[in-house]
């Protein structure tokens, strides 16, 4: 296999990666050797058709066209894999990697149900438009080359998938305790949690450490933070970066390249890419209207 056309690798993601492949040959043959974390794929491109047989000698045969996921769950045992190309156009994969233990840890927060020793099945050519939607999410966040911002953004998927796939696949089908019973974020959470955020922009930012600071799940944190802002934890994020930027432009004489680096854009490029997205124009041209007149480099 050719190496990876995007790779979540060198992201920072802890919680899910994700990467995409490209297959020009007519066919191949593969070992899949036992991975820990759950393993999402989604065909992004081409048809083909897969043989597949593990150790115990169970085999499968599929037919996959885009638009078709395959899951394996976490732990499952090697396997050898062999594909031929149905079509004239190349293989596109999307691979999808989510932490085992997050789906662990999500489980025991979400049910009390005992789940020990269940565990997710092993899917080949099904469609589910949600774990479609999220996949094709995380390489779009990861193509805008938001490290600060796409690690928040990451974290928040995987909390998404993970309770898809829990509500959905496992074959338990537990009762999930989706609504927290807890009256919400006060405002003094709300307050400490901005403080928190606001003294922290220039690091990555991840939803497990703004859960901890008011006590609570990633999960639940996630959908109250919702709930009281009327915003994702990462797009306020986003929103607080830009607003401290905006002052800095209108009140230092900062260069634009550490602006960014001080409200959490690892890159001037990408800083002006989010800028002129929220307010129409570039930071330059936005010092230049509301700033001091200063040389901007």
């Amino acid at each position: 296999m050719m190496p990876p056309l995007l790779s979540s690798r060198e992201s920072g993601w802890e919680d899910v990666a994700v990467c995409r492949h490209f297959l020009s040959h007519e066919s191949g043959r593969t070992s899949i050797p036992t991975i820990p974390d759950i393993h999402l794929v989604l065909v992004e491109q081409g048809t083909l058709y897969l043989e597949s047989k593990d150790t115990d000698g169970f085999q499968e045969k599929v037919h996959a066209r885009p638009g078709d996921l395959f899951l394996t769950p976490g732990g499952s045992a090697p396997y050898e894999c062999s594909w031929r190309k149905l079509s004239s156009e190349p293989i596109q994969s999307l691979q999808v990697y989510l932490n085992a233990d997050l789906f662990a840890r999500t489980t025991a927060q979400l049910t009390e149900d005992d789940l020990v020793h269940q565990k997710l099945p092993a899917l080949s050519g099904f469609r589910d438009p949600l774990l479609t939607q999220i996949a094709l999410a995380l390489p779009q966040a990861l193509l805008a080359q938001a490290a600060t911002t796409g690690r928040l953004y990451a974290d928040t998927a995987a909390q998404m998938l993970t309770v898809h796939l829990l509500s959905r696949y496992l074959a338990a089908h537990p009762h999930l305790q989706i609504q927290d019973n807890t009256q919400g974020l006060t405002h003094r959470q709300i307050a400490q949690l901005t403080d928190y955020i606001l003294a922290h922009l220039h690091t990555p930012l991840s939803l497990e450490t703004l859960a901890q600071q008011v006590s609570l799940s990633s999960y639940h944190f996630a959908h109250l933070f919702r709930q009281a802002t009327g915003e994702t934890p990462h797009q306020f994020v986003i929103r607080t970066r830009i607003d401290r930027a905006q002052r800095l432009l209108r009140e230092t004489d900062s260069p634009l390249s550490q602006v960014a680096l001080s409200v959490g854009f690892q890159s001037q490029s990408h800083f002006t890419q989010v800028f002129k997205e929220r307010l129409g124009e570039t930071p330059r041209q936005y010092r230049k209207t509301h700033g001091k007149s200063v040389i901007c480099l």
